[in-house]
């Protein structure tokens, strides 16, 4: 086989991307800290990245799973860690959000303070699922059935204090109608019932309704973001169909402990970029687990939670829910 020159140049390109990858063959496994159990979607996104990031950093990448408390067992255990670009945590915006508004004094961090934001790695949207004997086929419709089947009506989620929640919380706030909280632990038993006509609407990302919604046994009348998902097009906003709540979309993002050297959290951000730009990697994400691959910078990443928190704070306040 012949290689031109522009072949070297190029290959030369891709090695400076990531300039520490070869030096970097003997040093020790990176750990990935996950607070949700394998086979969910939190341990999902994070297993396309981490397969991929060997062959970036040219060491080992281990996912260490440390399940309970809403990704707080994790967070725990990267505060715990040493600040040698060794350990990260992968977690969605439930954990760096809600456990730090709902839970306060509970817990023993900070985000802003005790972690340090390396990039972000997927998003996706938060909808709705209505169903079937509701008869209502979106939003509007839906509101205007629980105006007239007073005490009947309530949204599911998958637990409670999270963003599926607040959500809920804030769409009955804005429409003026009585739609209390229904929770479940986890999606599956949510969406069963849902399908069962057992509860009569939910909150929860789409992984669990969309297949459901394609078999017409249950309806997802609208998501909560900004503009209808690429991965979803056919499903409306909220907002387009006039009710004005644009905070539902969950994003998963990657954290080292503050004090890593800058050099091995860029050194990391630049990796994740680069498996968020290969093909396979983005239709795995896209197709099998309903996210969007979204790259976010460290600086970007942050400036992200710190309008979420902005944003969720008075409105968790204002709920009055208060944490078992």
């Amino acid at each position: 086989m012949k290689f031109s020159r522009r072949h070297f140049f190029l290959s030369g390109c891709a090695l400076l991307c990531l300039p520490q990858a070869s030096s970097a063959q003997n040093r020790p496994a990176i750990r990935i800290l996950v607070g949700f159990p394998p086979g969910g979607a939190t341990d999902a996104i994070t297993r396309v990245i981490a397969d991929r990031l060997p062959n970036l950093l040219g060491q080992p990448v281990i996912i260490d799973n440390k399940p309970g408390v809403g990704g707080r067992i994790a967070a725990d255990a990267l505060l715990a860690a040493q600040a040698d670009g060794l350990t990260f945590m992968v977690a969605p915006n439930a954990t760096p959000t809600f456990q730090m508004l709902v839970f306060g004094q509970q817990i023993k961090w900070n985000i802003l303070k005790d972690f340090t934001a390396v990039a972000g790695l997927a998003s996706y949207p938060l909808g709705m699922g209505v169903a079937i004997n509701t008869g209502a086929k979106n939003a509007n419709e839906f509101v205007e059935w629980v105006r007239r089947n007073p005490g009947k009506a309530s949204f599911g989620t998958p637990g409670t204090g999270g963003q599926n929640h607040f959500l809920g919380v804030q769409l009955a706030k804005t429409m003026g109608i009585d739609l209390p909280v229904t929770p479940y632990k986890g999606s599956p038993p949510m969406v069963t019932d849902l399908v069962g006509g057992h509860v009569t609407s939910a909150i929860s990302l789409m992984d669990g309704m969309m297949a459901q919604h394609k078999a017409g046994k249950l309806r997802v009348i609208g998501v909560f973001t900004k503009e209808r998902s690429p991965l979803m097009p056919e499903i409306p906003t909220f907002i387009e169909q006039g009710i004005d709540i644009t905070s539902g979309e969950g994003w998963t993002g990657m954290w080292a402990k503050a004090g890593t050297p800058a050099s091995e959290v860029q050194r990391m951000q630049e990796a994740v970029r680069q498996v968020l730009q290969m093909p396979d990697a983005r239709e795995q994400l896209s197709l099998r687990l309903w996210a969007h691959p979204h790259f976010r910078t460290g600086a970007e990443l942050e400036n992200v939670q710190r309008a979420e928190l902005a944003h969720w704070e008075p409105i968790i306040k204002t709920s009055g829910f208060k944490p078992e």
